[in-house]
């Protein structure tokens, strides 16, 4: 049976496949537009200081105090967004390597990972100016976004090997999680304030059990000076610890059956 740490081992130290096939993705995505890769920092762009730009009028505050609020919510949200929507598709997007039996199913979760990662990095010179302009900004902060953001990688990986698991058996669950993430954007504070939602109601205690939320808080509210609850890291760690766990279990007991899937 196989281990998805010896796995994750063997990818790493072979990350030929995942880390080229990921930016040959990026390229092949963008070669037929005129504009190419300057495509990237649109949607981050838009968000920040178009969407931000919106919302902030709404509630009252300058833009500048709101920017990377939404800045860093929304490239957090990103890559959690990818990994899981992706990975639902992965092993069957990756029938002939999977069939070929040369290659380890955590390639493509980690192909995934990569991906995502670039994206994150096209982001940071938006982040960094949203950040700059923040009245508040906590410099002390930034050395904490380090262990949280890698955090938040490793709760990634592993959502992303389950749902690709989940997403070789059964095919129709990337329409399900499409749905679902809709919803998930409404529901965790991106480009609203946490503030505004009343304690005790129903929408607090929604906001709670958003697991999302609670990724996105560990990373932004000690670099903007907010008060992070002690709720928000318990949850993230538990989420880690827990989840591979059950990702270990589930790997062993199913990855062999990938094959037969496809």
């Amino acid at each position: 049976m196989r281990s998805v740490f010896s796995d994750l081992r063997s990818s790493m130290s072979n990350p030929e496949f995942w880390a080229l096939s990921s930016w040959l993705d990026i390229v092949a995505s963008y070669r037929r537009s005129r504009m190419g890769l300057f495509w990237m920092i649109m949607p981050i762009n838009v968000y920040v200081w178009g969407v931000g730009s919106f919302f902030s009028g709404i509630m009252g505050k300058g833009l500048a105090s709101f920017a990377a609020h939404v800045a860093i919510g929304v490239t957090v949200f990103r890559l959690l967004n990818s990994m899981i929507m992706e990975s639902t598709g992965v092993m069957r997007g990756s029938q002939s390597f999977i069939l070929d039996g040369h290659t380890c199913l955590t390639d493509f979760v980690l192909r995934l990972l990569a991906k995502a990662l670039f994206y994150v990095g096209v982001a940071l010179p938006v982040i960094a100016i949203a950040m700059v302009i923040h009245p508040q900004l906590h410099v002390w902060g930034l050395l904490w976004m380090v262990p949280a953001f890698a955090l938040v990688l490793v709760n990634a990986l592993w959502i992303g090997l389950s749902m690709s698991l989940v997403g070789a058996r059964f095919p129709d669950v990337s329409q399900l999680t499409g749905s679902i993430f809709i919803f998930a954007f409404l529901l965790t504070p991106i480009v609203w304030s946490a503030d505004m939602v009343p304690a005790g109601t129903l929408r607090a205690k929604l906001m709670l059990l958003n697991p999302l939320y609670h990724l996105i808080e560990c990373v932004r509210a000690p670099v903007l000076g907010e008060p992070l609850s002690m709720i928000s890291v318990q949850v993230v760690v538990a989420m880690a610890v827990v989840g591979w766990v059950l990702t270990a279990w589930a790997y062993r007991r199913y990855a062999r059956f990938v094959p037969l899937w496809m």
